[in-house]
């Protein structure tokens, strides 16, 4: 019921407002990263959740209107909503409206590129469209964003009043779950060519993912990783752009390594098998603004070890092993001792499923109709 962002800012009888306006509220749901790149990334998973669970909750509701329209499209007309939200904001395209058609609300994942400048240089160009992002960010109703770390690193990079920024936590998709049949298990393992234990990471590898440390960390205990990720076994891409250099690095060091295994995007029936088969799901990221893959793990009831970092302390709490991202040896032991030591395994594994129940998309849905709500109830 919208406990994270609105308690946040002591409006704790929220709830109780009453609408002050006779009118249903109609709001405007932009799906176009369900159209682009985005579609089978972690935008794209949010995008199509928040669809399904925003549609189930207002199909007889006489209060809310929601229509899911696709912004990318030529002459859309939003005048005619009340509220409009941006499930994404890229902070380096001017995506947002210059002239606001109605109440606006956006939601910004991280602002990882601001955290690591040297990684994902700007240019001249990049600079201009940011600083016009960022003024129109500011014009904003409010902000959507998926931790209270992640909040607070907007209000320091982007200047944004931290009374209007509201952390919703993401969901875990009910199909993440342990699997006893070992008969599929087996022929999961025998089609990706698993092997019988494996450290396992899931996601992008970006310069902030930390990948190459993960490496050298399995190597230094003999025991595999596999990589799973649509950029993980990419051909093409720009070797001499700055963003893309740890994997240049990582790809001439372990490119043809056995003990590293890279698979690609996996079908969601896949992943949760894959997610079963492993030994330990390790995220060793130097910075996220949430950390979805971790809580998929969990719902598997693949033990985890993760990064000390702000989100991470956040949403796992003492369900994961942590260590220091930039210690390769702790990162060797922490993954030694969830591999070996059968009672952390089985805390960890206990703690997991216990922790996953926090997050569901239902509840994060709910929240941001919540949000709705009061964004368009408020005076400005």
């Amino acid at each position: 019921m919208f406990f994270h962002g609105i308690l946040s800012v002591g409006v704790a009888n929220l709830l109780f407002i009453k609408t002050h306006k006779n009118k249903n509220m109609k709001v405007a749901f932009d799906i176009s990263p369900l159209k682009k790149g985005h579609r089978i990334r972690g935008v794209g998973n949010y995008t199509r959740n928040l669809v399904f669970w925003l549609e189930k909750l207002t199909r007889r509701s006489d209060k809310i209107l929601i229509d899911f329209v696709d912004f990318s499209k030529k002459n859309v007309k939003l005048s005619s909503y009340d509220l409009i939200h941006y499930p994404y904001t890229d902070l380096f395209f001017v995506s947002l409206p210059l002239f606001k058609p109605a109440k606006v609300v956006t939601t910004i994942h991280d602002v990882t590129p601001l955290l690591f400048p040297r990684y994902y240089p700007l240019g001249l160009k990049g600079r201009l469209r940011f600083l016009i992002q960022r003024f129109l960010i500011s014009k904003v109703n409010a902000v959507i964003t998926d931790s209270f770390a992640s909040k607070r690193d907007i209000v320091k990079y982007l200047g944004y009043p931290k009374n209007q920024i509201f952390p919703i936590y993401l969901g875990v998709e009910s199909h993440f779950r342990k699997i006893k049949n070992r008969e599929f298990l087996d022929k999961i393992r025998q089609k990706y060519k698993l092997p019988s234990k494996f450290v396992l990471y899931v996601g992008d590898v970006n310069y902030n993912k930390n990948l190459i440390r993960l490496a050298d960390a399995c190597k230094n205990i003999n025991m595999n990783l596999v990589i799973v990720g649509k950029q993980a076994v990419m051909e093409e891409f720009d070797r001499k752009h700055p963003e893309n250099q740890m994997w240049v690095n990582f790809l001439e060091k372990y490119d043809k390594d056995p003990q590293i295994l890279r698979i690609g995007f996996l079908p969601a029936v896949d992943l949760v098998a894959v997610y079963n088969l492993a030994s330990v799901y390790c995220q060793p990221s130097l910075y996220e603004g949430f950390g979805l893959p971790i809580l998929e793990a969990m719902a598997c009831g693949c033990p985890v070890v993760a990064s000390k970092i702000p989100a991470f302390l956040e949403i796992a709490k003492s369900a994961v092993l942590f260590m220091n991202p930039l210690d390769r040896e702790d990162i060797s032991r922490k993954l030694l001792l969830a591999l070996e030591d059968l009672s952390v395994r089985k805390r960890l594994i206990v703690g997991g499923f216990l922790n996953v129940k926090r997050f569901s998309w239902g509840k994060c849905a709910r929240e941001i109709l919540s949000l709705y709500t009061y964004v368009y109830n408020k005076e400005t």
